[in-house]
């Protein structure tokens, strides 16, 4: 039988009751968009009483981990500024911990400015897409908040001499900026950044050799929820790419992927409790 390493098992006390356990079985973060125009939900869930609604729904369904964001990452998306960001996220943060008090957030944002005020709002994970190479400020936040990061891979053009080695050296240079800031090596979650500066045939490629990302020895994310290349592999629209996201969880997770972040949680719980079943077993 397939043994998990040692370094996958991790334990985090976030304050305030929130706990997470790394290793025991897949998390599942459940993505929740404070946007007008999220390729996905774009508008659904940026009145607060919705977002809360929703959050609660994802709770039940078995969400771990809710990604709250300010700012869409759709392809051709506009960057909004940080007060912008702020006055759609801090809201929802606030009325979010309101109502869940024991569920862990994260928050969506390549902005120091942004991850402060949502950290002092109670917040306790920070999710940056641009791997701390956006932001000058955001490894030193990190290490002075002492949160969980999770360093995603993005470039600004697909000009990959060899690609998956290209990832990984990229994903090792953001490590590196987050260690000398002071972030602690067991704060340190990574993310392959699906979707981001990779061709179609980039992302398949990256989904299976998922394995060689795990060796680095740091916790791994996978984001594929939804996704463009999913759109693209089952001709089919962006509602329903359901099963084509749980196929990618299931394989995710058998490659090593400890917590996945989706739209559609129940399903997406299904598939990783049924994976963990034959993983996780003994």
């Amino acid at each position: 039988m397939k043994t998990r390493p040692t370094y996958w098992k991790r334990s985090y006390d976030l304050g305030g009751g929130v706990k997470l356990e790394l290793g025991t079985r897949t998390l599942i973060m459940g993505i929740l968009n404070a946007t007008p125009d999220s390729f996905s939900d774009g508008g659904r869930y940026n009145d607060v009483e919705r977002a809360v609604a929703h959050a609660k729904e994802m709770v039940a369904a078995g969400a771990d981990i809710l990604d709250i964001g300010g700012e869409s990452t759709r392809p051709g998306f506009e960057a909004v500024s940080a007060e912008e960001e702020l006055k759609r996220v801090l809201p929802v943060i606030a009325a979010v911990r309101n109502a869940l008090p024991e569920v862990a957030i994260s928050v969506d944002s390549y902005k120091a400015v942004t991850i402060r005020q949502c950290l002092e709002a109670g917040a306790h994970i920070i999710n940056d897409i641009w791997g701390l190479k956006g932001d000058p400020d955001m490894a030193a936040v990190a290490a002075e908040y002492g949160a969980p990061v999770i360093i995603s891979h993005n470039r600004h053009a697909r000009d990959y001499t060899d690609f998956v080695p290209d990832v990984l050296a990229d994903l090792q240079a953001s490590v590196g900026l987050a260690r000398r800031a002071g972030v602690d090596e067991q704060q340190i979650w990574l993310d392959p950044g699906i979707g981001f500066a990779k061709t179609y045939e980039h992302n398949l490629e990256l989904l299976d050799r998922l394995d060689e990302l795990n060796e680095l020895g740091y916790p791994v994310l996978l984001g594929t929820s939804r996704k463009r290349f999913i759109k693209q592999a089952l001709d089919l629209p962006v509602d329903e790419l359901v099963e084509g996201t749980a196929a990618t969880v299931a394989l995710g997770i058998a490659r090593g992927c400890q917590i996945v972040r989706v739209h559609d949680v129940q399903a997406n719980k299904r598939t990783a409790l049924m994976t963990d079943a034959i993983l996780y077993r003994g």
